[in-house]
């Protein structure tokens, strides 16, 4: 074999061995200063036992009777407090209950081999948690409030239960794309080198204790103020939170819902910010247009988080939407 070929083929090798054993070589310090999800609990948390995971919950305090409730979901790289502002008006009307969704805020984060049967993560797991929580507080319809990917859920839960939700409400909702990662990748995110680098992504990802997302979903985020900072911060200090976000990421999905939207015939409400840089506005429209019995809004100076924003159009509108408009009140 001539020297030459020789070596290419060691280069070609070498080059093997460094892609198969490269990410093995690279150092994953671990994590500091974080503590178990309980220790940073507010007076009105509440933790519920769910199937495998011990859920954050926060509800409403005005103590109205019945079975019907507002269940608000929120999208990725959020969590509760982007409902602080309108979860007790909400409440003023029907009970109001958010909670955070596996991956994020206060919620358990189990990694793999800690849970039973379908990965708590991926989005149809999500869609049986919300049922499940309905039930644990004795809620037989819900209007569903779902920001983002939270939406997304909203959407498939009206699909898949449609006895249990009277109608929704969809601020940004990811209906036709979701950013998440395409199922070609999905082998290659699984792969032993991938997988162990998979934290180390997800710390480069969320930049400086998340503020990187939490920026981009505001039209104008130089208005973020020390409080709401801070808020988001909690879930960056929470034991095995890089972990756990890699896990969501791999079970992430496209919602692929373009072809059963028609079959929503619940009212819904699509409201969406002008700005929104994440989803695009137009997006919405769209998604409006899709819906059989869909009313839009679109807010001027808003961006991904339109209940954070502008909490008081929000109210405004999902008021006149509920009384006016959609017949469940």
């Amino acid at each position: 074999m001539p020297f030459r070929i020789k070596v290419s083929l060691a280069i070609l090798l070498a080059m093997a061995v460094l892609v198969a054993l490269g990410p093995f070589l690279i150092p994953i310090p671990p994590l500091t200063d974080t503590v178990d999800e309980q220790e940073l609990a507010d007076d009105d948390s509440q933790f519920i036992d769910i199937g495998d995971l011990n859920v954050h919950v926060k509800s409403s305090s005005l103590p109205l009777e019945g079975t019907s409730a507002f269940v608000l979901l929120h999208g990725s790289g959020t969590g509760i407090y982007t409902w602080h502002q309108v979860l007790e008006p909400l409440g003023t009307i029907t009970k109001a209950v958010a909670f955070d969704r596996p991956g994020f805020g206060l919620t358990e984060r189990p990694l793999p081999g800690e849970w039973q049967g379908t990965n708590p993560y991926g989005p149809e797991a999500q869609v049986t948690l919300t049922i499940e929580l309905m039930d644990q507080l004795g809620i037989v319809e819900a209007i569903l409030v779902g920001h983002s990917t939270g939406g997304a859920i909203a959407l498939k839960a009206a699909l898949e239960h449609p006895e249990r939700v009277a109608g929704l409400i969809l601020v940004g909702a990811t209906a036709y794309r979701t950013g998440s990662t395409p199922a070609w990748t999905r082998l290659l995110l699984s792969t032993p080198q991938v997988n162990r680098l998979g934290p180390l992504i997800m710390r480069q990802y969320a930049g400086p204790s998340g503020e990187n997302l939490l920026r981009a979903a505001w039209s104008k985020p130089e208005l973020l103020d020390r409080e709401t900072l801070d808020a988001y911060r909690k879930a960056f200090r929470i034991d095995n939170w890089d972990r756990a976000l890699w896990e969501l990421s791999k079970a992430s999905r496209e919602p692929r819902l373009t072809k059963y939207l028609s079959e929503i015939t619940q009212p819904v409400l699509v409201i969406a910010g002008a700005e929104d840089r994440i989803v695009p506005p137009e997006l919405s429209e769209r998604l409006g247009r899709d819906l059989p019995n869909a009313t839009v809004a679109i807010f001027e100076g808003c961006g991904h988080v339109a209940q954070e924003e502008c909490p008081d159009p929000f109210l405004e509108v999902v008021q006149s939407w509920l009384f006016e408009e959609s017949g469940l009140f």
